[in-house]
């Protein structure tokens, strides 16, 4: 990966009470970076109006953090909104999403990026499912989740023109270029359908990578729920 060092990452982290990991996630991540050499970085964290003392946190413990950008919206306007926020900052070559919990692991990150490195693709996704089989996939909190995903992502495929295992995988990763050319519209986790249709309308197809993934539970502050689901099913129908 000699490449690496001519790129800068940019790391977007939606945040919305996660008081219990944020600051868990952020020092994994520094760590993944200093581990693999990714010495030219930013994380841009934008809090959604969270009401647990996540922004305290950001506040008194990274916003003088020369790396580490921090924004707040004073109200909840949902994971799209935080990243559409955070866009409008980004000043590295490859964006990362990651979400504020632990499901997902930055360990990943050098083999995330290196295919946007080696020039082979422009966007790659994070699959928790690829080369596992469908039904035993350890992580998930349920059998009805990994259906259900089974399922949005055949439809995603089908009109998208993909061959996804997990289209809607928290880590999206982007050419900043390709990224710039996505006029975001969703505010909340139909960022998801939204910008997979998006990226497919503009002719490129998405390279996945297996990845780490131990998912939560509801009890723990897991968010996204069925109705969610509904709603990606209706943004695929809209954007493609």
């Amino acid at each position: 990966m000699s490449k690496k060092k001519f790129f800068k990452l940019s790391v977007i982290i939606p945040c919305f009470n996660e008081k219990k990991t944020i600051e868990k996630i952020i020092n994994k991540i520094l760590l993944s970076l200093k581990n693999n050499n990714l010495q030219n970085y930013e994380i841009i964290i934008v809090d959604d109006c969270s009401k647990d003392g996540s922004r305290e946190i950001l506040k008194s413990k990274l916003e003088n953090n020369n790396n580490i950008q921090v924004y707040f919206h004073n109200r909840n306007k949902g994971k799209g909104a935080a990243i559409k926020t955070a866009k409008k900052y980004i000043t590295g070559d490859i964006v990362i999403i990651q979400d504020a919990d632990l499901e997902y692991d930055p360990y990943d990150y050098a083999k995330l990026i290196l295919p946007i490195i080696n020039n082979e693709y422009k966007v790659v996704y994070g699959s928790r499912v690829l080369n596992k089989k469908r039904y035993n996939v350890k992580g998930f909190s349920s059998k009805f989740r990994i259906f259900a995903n089974h399922i949005l992502t055949i439809i995603s495929n089908f009109l998208n023109d993909q061959k996804l295992t997990d289209a809607h995988t928290c880590y999206k990763i982007f050419d900043k270029k390709i990224f710039d050319q996505i006029e975001l519209e969703e505010d909340d986790f139909c960022f998801c359908p939204e910008v997979t249709s998006k990226i497919s309308k503009l002719g490129l197809k998405i390279f996945e990578v297996p990845i780490n993934y131990n998912g939560r539970k509801y009890s723990e502050g897991k968010k996204i729920s069925t109705i969610d689901g509904f709603k990606a099913l209706k943004a695929l129908i809209k954007y493609s």
